[in-house]
């Protein structure tokens, strides 16, 4: 479905991202770990289209993305839940989602089948519908920011650190949700510190470092190994 052959991406004369490769298949969850300004959100903002790579191609169902326009890559089928989740916070919940779905807003029937579905997926974002977005408490921000981008009936979700900032309590519900998106078929690239609980829920994974890919595998290989629990899952509090 998507593959990233060899890419370079710079800011200016730094570059952040060197020679990586990467594919995720329909149907799958694929996990990057790494530390923090390894380049794990700059991959994203590239797949998306938000930054260009300097060298190397991106392709998506066949289509090659590597330089067109951000908001056609959305009409190709990928969509961000972006780090800090963004949200329009003097926007209501509804408004927001809304917005996450301008690219059915024509076809009413399917602009509601999947504003109800949403809802069944977040029903604290039903009940909270006419909110603005801005009084709701991390966690709840977070779910509004998925069902934003699942608005648009992607068919590859990005989830750039969807626990970031988030209390332990909202962290398993997140976690709970991309897991049920996953369990109905929604195909996943997932960029995630808490790299235990997101590997347990990939099929496969890939370690960037300092802007290279160190390590790819199944999400299980990933998780034993001896370097990777080490560097990351050493501490359990994952």
């Amino acid at each position: 479905m998507l593959k990233v052959n060899s890419i370079n991406v710079s800011y200016g004369k730094v570059e952040v991202i060197k020679q990586v490769s990467f594919e995720v298949n329909q149907g799958e969850v694929v996990v990057i770990i790494g530390a923090n300004g390894a380049g794990k959100t700059t991959i994203m903002k590239t797949v998306t289209g938000l930054l260009k790579p300097t060298q190397g191609e991106i392709s998506f169902e066949g289509n090659n993305t590597t330089r067109i326009a951000a908001e056609k890559i959305v009409k190709l089928g990928i969509a961000m839940c972006p780090e800090g989740r963004q949200v329009f916070p003097q926007h209501t919940v509804y408004d927001n989602l809304v917005l996450g779905g301008y690219l059915i807003r024509k076809d009413k029937n399917a602009f509601q089948k999947n504003l109800d579905y949403m809802y069944s997926l977040f029903p604290i974002l039903k009940e909270r519908s006419k909110q603005f977005a801005g009084t709701l408490s991390g966690g709840e921000q977070q779910m509004l920011a998925i069902a934003r981008a699942m608005m648009s009936n992607p068919k590859l979700l990005l989830l750039d650190e969807p626990s970031a900032g988030l209390a332990p309590i909202y962290v398993k519900g997140i976690f709970d949700m991309i897991k049920k998106l996953a369990d109905q078929g929604t195909t996943i690239l997932l960029v995630e510190q808490m790299a235990n609980m997101a590997l347990k829920l990939a099929n496969r994974a890939y370690v960037l470092e300092t802007g290279c890919i160190a390590l790819e595998g199944s999400a299980t290989d990933i998780m034993n190994d001896p370097k990777v629990v080490e560097s990351y899952l050493g501490s359990k509090k994952y």
